[in-house]
């Protein structure tokens, strides 16, 4: 198991979830932990069972001093491409927390710009501190209600299953069915369908 190290109770960790999958939202979530925190098994989600992040996700949002997850519509993704749209998910979760940290530690190599606080870019943070392991988890869970819920709506495309990605049953139902307005119209295989005119439904 990872050894994640928690910084301050006064500072949140930044992760996203969904810059990769070819349709929905892209998230973000921003978590504060409080110094006697007791999260058994916590880790990066992408190492974790679904049903463990479940579990983990309802613990962190009981014991976090503060805890937000923001997102960005695939159509901000078409307006501002996937890399700013993460950015902007990433400032709405920080500016939601119920209190102002004092510095905020984001997974990855870059800052958001616009931001009040004090923040800190940590390569793959997910699996060096905590409160970074703690906001992947929550954007993760989060990311992945919407594309169940994506389901409920649309099931001949399998979003239960694939996520979103773009797996061959997803590409084959892009073709089959067209591109859905939840698509995002920038990325490759959902531009190629929307040149052809495949919209669902049409």
């Amino acid at each position: 198991m990872t050894t994640l190290y928690p910084f301050a109770a006064a500072h949140a960790g930044v992760d996203e979830a969904g810059r990769g999958p070819l349709v929905g939202s892209v998230f973000a979530a921003a978590v504060m932990l409080p110094e006697d925190y007791c999260l058994t098994g916590l880790d990066d989600s992408k190492k974790l069972s679904e049903k463990k992040r479940d579990e983990l996700a309802a613990a962190i949002k009981e014991q976090a001093t503060a805890w937000c997850v923001a997102s960005a519509s695939a159509k901000e993704i078409l307006s501002l491409n996937i890399l700013h749209a993460t950015m902007l998910a990433m400032r709405r979760a920080v500016e939601g927390l119920d209190r102002l940290p004092e510095k905020v530690w984001i997974d990855g190599n870059r800052i958001p710009q616009g931001l009040t606080v004090a923040a800190e870019a940590v390569v793959k943070g997910d699996t060096k501190i905590a409160q970074i392991a703690a906001a992947s988890i929550l954007a993760k869970t989060a990311r992945d209600a919407e594309m169940y819920a994506l389901h409920e709506r649309y099931p001949q495309y399998g979003f239960n299953r694939h996520k979103g990605y773009g797996t061959a049953e997803h590409l084959a139902a892009l073709r089959q069915y067209g591109a859905l307005p939840e698509h995002r119209a920038a990325f490759a295989p959902v531009r190629d369908v929307l040149a052809q005119g495949r919209l669902f439904g049409n």
